[in-house]
């Protein structure tokens, strides 16, 4: 009997906790069902002129470099500057030594002494021999010969002459000079070393200002500007790119370049083409070889419509952007994407200027469900509900 009551009593016990449990459900879906919709942030889209910018990877080369090497040969006998120093246009690099090209200098001026005197003597001979030749005493054959005779001693003087010039030049060039101002690199050759004419390179010379920066264009990005400015969807301002740059530090160097080379062949190893900047450098901030970042500025898109990268939605359908009506319901837009300028998208298709678009909280909006567009937050020291709204938005809330 007592077994009985027992089980009795345990069967209320475990119904009582499963009406509990029943009224508790009850109360939880009751609960659930009076959530708020989901808090959004929205805006406006609209078309409108997008400059862009292009990044590279790029290198910095000198404008010209040199290498320079001697014109005359001999014993390298002193290097003039600071190795890796900055050398001015004419400036003395190296001298070698004048021993040989002074002996020969002294030869030709002896040969060229040599001539003159022959061609004296043969000029005084021919008029002699044209003095007596119109007096009949001569024949016109040994005439014809004293003429030939001044004129080869006159030829034999030119060519003297020439040699002296050419051995003065020679002199010269055992003082090796700096064709262009710029940085100097490591003599490839020491003092007390025998110096090839026109085959040995001293050092090589760099010039620092301008210097040039050397990168690369995709072939389809190349091809795909080509198109849009063709078609009007893209225009220069100023009818030209701009290009900026950041150094290897993080630095932005504050002088503006220009393309001042690009090839007109695709690099069938890279798929890129070629493309050259000019920038100067007056300070001689920038050395050749450093690796900067190149912007190449001045496009424009024309009548552009962006979104934020953060209104965009992407599904295994493809990307998504929530349009919302009048009542703040969304419905999901399938999205054609183009280019990525800074932290939007320009939209290709999917979106028309003037919809209403949930720009802040995609991942909590469900189709069918309407949401609350939040209203914007007052400036500082202004009072709300006054009418006004920060820049940017609208005072339903809507960013523009």
């Amino acid at each position: 009997m007592t077994t009985i009551h027992t089980t009795i009593h345990r069967l209320g016990l475990l119904l009582l906790v499963v009406f509990a449990l029943a009224l508790s459900g009850c109360g939880n879906e009751e609960q659930q069902g009076q959530m708020p919709p989901p808090m959004v942030k929205a805006m406006t889209i609209k078309r409108a002129n997008q400059p862009i910018t292009f990044e590279y990877m790029g290198q910095t080369a000198g404008a010209r470099e040199i290498d320079i090497t001697a014109r005359t040969g001999g014993i390298l006998l002193e290097r003039k500057y600071v190795e890796g120093s900055y050398v001015d246009e004419n400036d003395l690099l190296f001298t070698i030594d004048p021993e040989k090209s002074d002996a020969n200098l002294a030869q030709y001026v002896s040969t060229l002494a040599r001539e003159r005197a022959t061609l004296e003597n043969a000029r005084r001979e021919r008029n002699r021999i044209v003095k007596l030749y119109k007096d009949g005493a001569v024949s016109a054959q040994e005439r014809d010969n004293a003429v030939t005779a001044y004129e080869s001693a006159l030829a034999s003087v030119q060519e003297a002459e020439a040699k002296v010039r050419d051995a003065r030049i020679s002199v010269d060039y055992n003082e090796v000079r700096a064709p262009i101002s710029g940085m100097t690199s490591k003599e490839t050759m020491s003092e007390g070393s025998l110096v090839i004419s026109n085959s040995s390179v001293l050092t090589t010379i760099t010039q620092l200002d301008p210097f040039y920066v050397n990168f690369s264009v995709p072939s389809a990005v190349a091809l795909r500007n080509r198109r849009w400015l063709a078609e009007g969807k893209m225009f220069l301002e100023n009818d030209e790119y701009t290009l900026g740059l950041r150094l290897v530090d993080g630095s932005i160097y504050p002088i503006s370049g220009f393309i001042n080379f690009s090839d007109k062949r695709v690099d069938p190893q890279t798929g890129s083409i070629r493309v050259r900047g000019e920038f100067s450098n007056p300070d001689k901030l920038v050395l050749p070889g450093q690796y900067v970042r190149i912007f190449v500025k001045g496009a424009v898109l024309k009548d552009a419509l962006l979104i934020p990268q953060r209104a965009v939605l992407f599904t295994q359908q493809g990307p998504i952007a929530y349009v919302l009506d009048e009542q703040n319901m969304p419905t999901p837009r399938p999205l054609k994407l183009g280019i990525e300028i800074e932290d939007s998208f320009v939209v290709e298709s999917g979106l028309e200027a003037g919809d209403r678009i949930v720009s802040e909280g995609v991942i909590k909006v469900r189709p069918g469900a309407p949401v609350n567009v939040a209203q914007p937050q007052p400036p500082e020291g202004q009072a709300p509900g006054d009418g006004s709204a920060p820049d940017g938005q609208t005072p339903d809330g809507e960013e523009q």
